[in-house]
This record gives C-alpha cells, sequence and structure tokens, in this order.
C-alpha cells in the first residue's frame, strides 16, 4: 500500500482548530450549522482556537445573529469559570497531567533522540532541564504555543472569550461540554512512543506550518467545509492515533450532552473547534445519524 502523502505544517494547523483551548475572531460567514428541536433550536458555531489581530474582531453576521438568539452557551470547556479564566491555575492543572510517572524522564523517554530534541527546545527558548519531569505532549504543546505566539496568534483574540464577556455582560449562563483536566487527559493517555512521535512531528513541522495556517484559516472564513474536511482527513492519514481520539471519540462524548439540549425551552449555541463539525463522525455527522435536521447556514 502506497503511503499517504505528507503534508508539512498540517499538524500544528490541524490542532488550532480542533483542541488547544482558546479561540480567536473572525470575519466572513465562518461555519454554523443549526439543529431544530420540537420547541427550541440549537445552533453549533465552529472556531478556530486561535487567530491574530488581523483576522478581525468580531463574529460572522450568522453567528452574531445566533448568539442574538440563544438564551444559553455552550463551550468546550467553561470559560466562565475562575479556575479556567486563571491562566496560571490553567498550567497548573496542564503540569499536573504532564507528570510523568516516578522514576521515568523526559530524557529516558526519548532515548537516543533526546540530544537533537533537547537542541530544538533550547533553541525554542525553553529551558530543557525543567522540562525532564513531564511527558512529551506537554513540550510538544509548549512548543506549539511558542510557534503561535510568535506569529501573532492570541488567545484573548478569540471567540470563546469574546463570547464570554458578552454573556457574562448579557447575563447568559455558560457551561462546558468538558473539563480542562479531560481536555489535556487526551494527550495524557496517548501511549510514550505515540507522544515522541508528536513531539518530533511538531519539531519537524514547525518551518512549513505558515502556509498550511493559511489554508485552514482561509477555508475557515469562507466556510468551505469541504476544504476543512479535507484537512481533517489529511491529520488523520497522518497521525490516527492522535486524531481519533483529539476528535472522533470527544465528537462521541459531546453528542450526548447537545442532544440533551434539544427540546428545553431554551436556544443555545454551542461553540466547538470548527473540524468537530466537519468530516467522518464529527459532531454534525453523528447528530444526523441519530435523527436530528442539522443545516449548514
Amino acid at each position: 500500500m502506497k503511503p499517504p502523502c505528507r503534508r508539512r505544517g498540517a499538524l500544528l494547523a490541524l490542532l488550532v482548530a480542533a483542541w488547544l483551548p482558546a479561540t480567536a475572531g473572525a470575519r466572513g460567514p465562518g461555519v454554523l450549522w443549526t439543529v431544530e428541536g420540537r420547541t427550541n433550536t440549537v445552533y453549533l458555531l465552529g472556531s478556530v482556537h486561535l487567530l491574530r489581530d488581523d483576522d478581525g474582531g468580531h463574529l460572522p453576521g450568522a453567528a452574531e445573529a445566533a448568539y442574538a438568539d440563544a438564551e444559553k452557551v455552550v463551550m468546550e470547556i467553561d470559560l466562565d469559570d475562575p479556575s479556567v479564566a486563571d491562566p496560571a491555575a490553567l498550567l497548573a492543572e496542564m503540569q499536573r497531567s504532564a507528570m510523568l510517572p516516578a522514576g521515568q524522564t523526559l530524557r529516558d523517554v526519548l532515548g537516543a533522540d533526546y540530544g537533537n530534541i533537547a537542541k530544538q527546545v533550547s533553541d525554542a527558548g525553553l529551558d530543557v532541564s525543567m522540562l525532564d519531569p513531564f511527558a512529551p505532549w506537554f513540550v510538544a504543546t509548549l512548543l506549539m504555543q511558542i510557534e503561535l505566539a510568535e506569529r501573532g496568534f492570541r488567545p484573548e483574540l478569540g471567540v470563546e472569550h469574546r463570547i464570554a464577556e458578552r454573556a457574562a455582560a448579557d447575563h447568559k449562563p455558560i457551561t462546558g461540554l468538558e473539563t480542562p483536566a479531560e481536555q489535556f487527559d487526551v494527550l495524557a493517555r496517548l501511549p510514550l512512543p505515540e507522544q515522541k512521535r508528536f513531539l518530533q512531528m511538531t519539531i519537524e513541522e514547525s518551518a512549513d506550518v505558515d502556509s498550511e495556517l493559511e489554508r485552514m484559516l482561509d477555508a475557515w472564513r469562507a466556510g468551505d467545509t469541504a476544504a476543512l474536511a479535507e484537512l481533517l482527513s489529511a491529520g488523520y492519514d497522518e497521525f490516527p492515533e492522535l486524531y481519533g481520539p483529539l476528535t472522533e471519540d470527544r465528537n462521541r462524548a459531546w453528542v450526548e450532552a447537545i442532544g440533551g439540549l434539544l427540546d428545553d425551552a431554551d436556544d443555545y449555541l454551542v461553540v466547538v473547534g470548527a473540524l468537530h463539525l466537519v468530516g467522518r463522525n464529527s459532531v454534525v455527522d453523528l447528530l444526523r445519524s441519530r435523527g436530528f435536521e442539522v443545516t449548514l447556514q
């Protein structure tokens, strides 16, 4: 069998729209679906988890209308929770999830590749010796955050952050589909050899990420669900052990909660990463398989 064609830079670009916790502003139509219950509407808004100043600071028109109509907001995590809003507390939670078992070190896990990876990590401005107690997924995530920050991506510009601020002012309740600990556990459950591969791919692709990020952002702004689904498919082909837990497994858990919102007295705006709403076993796909009518706006 011919191996899948590798798209350098795809890993970071895809994670921006599927896992990294925090999102950003929008221009253009964006990605929005509606699910009609007998007595209410649930809106599904796809976001990109980090954007830049020049990506715009306003929701697309359809998303603005959905926010105005919804009495309640649901996000991947509850940004109204003080423990989530505190960056130091969130980092501490992440570090707890990333600790290697007693007696194990990052050097042990990386083996013969430690020297080369350590150099790349040091070049990124991180103190390798301080990272020795942590699993490879944690180091990969830190490197991704550095790459994004260098490109001007800022979480405080995010759709969820903006919506959370508005919801607080408008007294609209916010709830989360999962907790930060559950999000971090997705990567913590990966076997250590797969975590090592994740770290290696993050380093290898960092120099080529810009074009893939722009491709993903262009598809999102244009509401091009086919292009987004193609990006997700490329991620599955490249690293199914990572993208299954990051997307499909979480989608299945979320669909239970989203289905339970229908036929309520209130309308809901549900905001999740855009790649959770496209492709195989997406939230949209799974809702339709259960008989719900889901319409792209």
